[in-house]
């Protein structure tokens, strides 16, 4: 067992570890749980009924959660002529293509958080795979980031676009806001996000779909949510 701080087992003890608490009830303590001098993110858990190896039980998309993240996001955008101008305007902090790509490249420079891509140039984008798909940094069009209308990719990226993807345990982990933000905010995003989830089941998942839901802030102790109550707070969880 791995040793936890003092901070850790305050935290602990706001709560029954073995009890599944309603959604609400859930965000309330995770929020209390975050003790630590920064402004924790908050996040979600959610292990679903799908087997990842196989191809047609794959669940990955985005979501733009209505109250943000609370994180201010880098974006950069691999464009040319009138689509790097509009983006620029649309509030890109990085617009290139070539140099951008042979700089990424040459010196593994990663200092964004999401990258956007006009189709016609995926072509070149395509080559630094290696550097940017580990870290999950790849445009991708499932997700809208291969796009030739940048400004809108960059307008939901900045206002709180997520990409969620299962890893190969069956678990969704999720960002849905800061624990400075309210309840009421944490609530909405949490809805947002499972409703995603939810409409993104594949056809091939069988039996319960969202096995289990965990809510907890960066450094706080997970909270179990009573996955079958989500459907109270607007969630037709199957």
């Amino acid at each position: 067992m791995p040793k936890r701080g003092k901070k850790y087992l305050e935290a602990a003890k706001l709560f029954d570890r073995t009890v599944f608490y309603d959604p609400s009830e859930a965000v309330t303590l995770a929020r209390k749980s975050a003790t630590a001098k920064f402004d924790e993110t908050i996040e979600i858990a959610v292990r679903l009924g799908v087997n990842p190896k196989h191809a047609d039980q794959q669940v990955r998309g985005a979501v733009v959660l209505p109250h943000g993240t609370g994180k201010t996001v880098r974006v950069l955008v691999f464009a040319k002529g009138d689509k790097a101008r509009e983006a620029e305007n649309a509030g890109a902090d990085v617009v290139g293509a070539e140099d951008i790509i042979a700089k990424i490249q040459n010196e593994n420079w990663v200092d964004f958080d999401v990258a956007i891509a006009t189709p016609d140039i995926m072509g070149q984008v395509g080559r630094l795979g290696r550097i940017l798909g580990p870290k999950g940094l790849m445009p991708n069009p499932k997700v809208g980031t291969v796009t030739f209308d940048v400004a809108k990719a960059i307008r939901d990226v900045k206002a709180g676009k997520i990409e969620y993807r299962v890893d190969k345990a069956g678990i969704v982990h999720a960002p849905i806001g800061k624990a400075s933000f309210t309840e009421e905010k944490l609530m909405g995003n949490f809805v947002a996000l499972l409703e995603a989830l939810v409409k993104a089941k594949p056809s091939a998942a069988k039996g319960v779909y969202v096995r289990s839901v965990t809510l907890s802030s960066t450094m706080g102790p997970g909270v179990r949510v009573n996955a079958a109550r989500a459907a109270t707070v607007g969630v037709a969880v199957q």
